[in-house]
Order: C-alpha cells, then structure tokens, then sequence
C-alpha cells in the first residue's frame, strides 16, 4: 500500500502551524503584556521565563512556512500575492522583536527603554498581521487559472480585524497564564489579573468570530448544519464536540485562576487554541486555498514529496527532542535573581 503523501504533508503543516501558535504565541503574548508590567525588573522576569525558548518556537513557523512553498507549492503561489503585505508586516515585526529582545538586554536606560518598546510594539505587530492573515485565508482566495486574481487588500475587512482582535486577546491569555506557572510573588499575581481580563475578552471575541464566520462564506455555515436555512441536527453533533472542546478550555481555565492553580490556566487556555483551530479546519477542509483549491490540487510531485519527507523524518523527531529538552532544562519559577544571560 502505497502513502497517501499529499495528505501526509497536509498533517504536517497543520501540526507545525499549530504548536508555532501554541508556542510562539504565548511569548508574543509576552510582548503583548509588556507595557502593563509595574516596573524594569518585573519586565526582565517576564523575558526571562521565554529567553531560552523563544526563538526555537519560531522553528514551527519555519517549517510551516517552508513546507507549504516546497510541498504545495501552487497553495503558495496563490496565498502569497493575496497576503502579501501582512505576511511583509509580521516577518518585520517579528525581525523587529527579536532585534528588540537582544539588544535590551545590553542597551543603557534611554537605549533599554526603546528596545522595550520595540519588543512590545513587535509583539503586538505581529500577532495583528498574524490575525488579518487568518482573517483574509478564512475569507477565501479569488483565482482564476490557479492564480490570484483578487485585489491586494482583499484581507481588510470588518470580519478580519475581528479575528485579528480575538487573536491578541488568545496570545495575551496565553502569555499571562504561562506567566502564572513560570513566576511567583507580585509578578504572578499581577498576572492573573491580566490572566481574567484575557479569559473575558477571549471568550466574547471566540463567541463572535465564531458566529461571524458562519456569514463568510456558504460553504463553511453548510459545513456546519445550515442548508437553505433549515439546521442539519446530525451535521451539527457530529461537530459538537469542537466547540464543547473550547467551552472546556474556557472553563478549566476560569476554574484554575479562581483556585490560584499555576498551571491549569495555560492547560485551558491551548485547549482554546486547539479547538478553535479543528473549527477551522473543519469549515474548510480539503481546500488548502478556501474556497477554491483542495491540497491535492496544490500538491508537488510524489517523487519531491517523497525526498522531502525522508528528511523531515530524520529532522522532526531531532526538533521536537530538541525542544522538550530545553522546556524541561529551564522548568521551574524565574526569580528576579536567575535569570537567563
């Protein structure tokens, strides 16, 4: 029985984009929160608890990104002219970032507080444009002949500022619960402050994206139950238990901040993640490019795809060691006293 390679690489760029959200976006969340800190040495705890892993969580991003020009190589032709300036605005704010989390660390009081401001300023940057990417994808992608025939602000609308907004408010809540689990004293408690206001604003902008989504195109409220407007009930439970999922994530981590559990809170909070991101998939799977091109459609040559995979076999698994081996090395509360250099 021969692999099914296509869908083989379409797994793997689903999981490698969504552990860089899980991943990545608690430390954008991070950055997100910065300003809101109560002073310098609080700021250098909260970089310090994502120093060591920082920048091995944008490896995901890498493979994401990657993969999807090598293995579905006309998905990326198509995405890429009607994303292109968000695409431009997030790799600039994430150079922009990582710029920023070096330098502050060396930078003297006024060079310290620029540099503190451009993390924050790239954080929130990026995790927009990330937003008005998703928006403008779930929208869907005008082609014609295989190519983008759209204009290039197609992405700008109503429906993805809104999920550019749900987008800070989910990073923010990831930020403040890892927060939560990685520090202690004042920090933490200023942290699950920030932590409830997340869980609030997560759960009203998830409530509405969710709804609005259901307007965007037919294809995914169809997906969903609707038709002609009568609610397929055997459609809607089969996919029940996705939002129950994200209710639950909610709920575990409402539950983990009212008993001041230290993990709990981030546990609920990729909960979230993972079930908005099935919701997604589930509104448009096949398409690689929604609404108008399936990842067969897009997919390379079995012979490249089977080359490529050999490699990722043999790189994957040395990733993933990788970074467990630094999440459990530097485990454990950051002190304003151990800080990482």
């Amino acid at each position: 029985m021969s692999l099914d390679l296509p869908l083989i690489w379409t797994c793997i760029i689903a999981v490698a984009v969504l552990l860089y959200v899980m991943l990545d976006g608690f430390d954008l969340g991070i950055g997100i929160l910065f300003p809101f800190a109560g002073s310098p040495a609080e700021r250098d705890v909260m970089m310090n608890t994502v120093a060591p892993v920082w920048d091995g969580n944008e490896t995901w991003l890498v493979l994401g990104g990657g993969g999807l020009f090598a293995a579905f190589p006309l998905a990326f032709a198509a995405l890429m002219p009607a994303l292109y300036i968000p695409i431009t605005a997030m790799l600039l704010s994430l150079i922009l970032r990582g710029v920023a989390f070096e330098f502050r660390l060396h930078g003297r009081r006024q060079a310290r507080a620029f540099w503190t401001g451009a993390f924050a300023v790239g954080s929130l940057g990026a995790t927009l444009a990330q937003g008005l990417v998703l928006g403008g994808f779930i929208q869907g992608v005008s082609l014609r002949n295989g190519r983008f025939a759209g204009a290039a602000f197609d992405w700008l609308t109503p429906y993805a500022v809104l999920v550019a907004a749900g987008l800070v408010a989910g990073y923010a809540l990831l930020g403040a619960s890892w927060l939560i689990w990685r520090t202690k004293d004042a920090l933490h408690d200023r942290a699950r402050r920030w932590a409830w206001s997340a869980l609030a604003s997560v759960a009203l902008l998830l409530l509405a994206v969710s709804i609005a989504t259901l307007f965007v195109h037919p294809r995914i409220a169809m997906r969903w139950g609707e038709h002609e407007g009568r609610v397929d009930l055997l459609q809607l439970a089969r996919l029940s238990p996705i939002p129950i999922l994200g209710a639950a994530g909610l709920g575990i981590s409402g539950l983990g901040l009212l008993r001041r559990a230290h993990g709990w809170p981030f546990a609920g909070a990729v909960l979230v993640f993972i079930s908005g991101y099935l919701g997604l998939a589930a509104g448009f799977f096949p398409d690689i490019v929604p609404y108008s091109m399936t990842f067969r459609q897009a997919a390379n040559a079995d012979n490249a795809l089977a080359l490529m995979l050999i490699a990722v076999v043999v790189l994957l698994p040395a990733i993933i060691g990788y970074s467990l081996w630094v999440y459990w090395i530097f485990r454990g509360k950051v002190t304003p006293d151990a800080g990482y250099h």
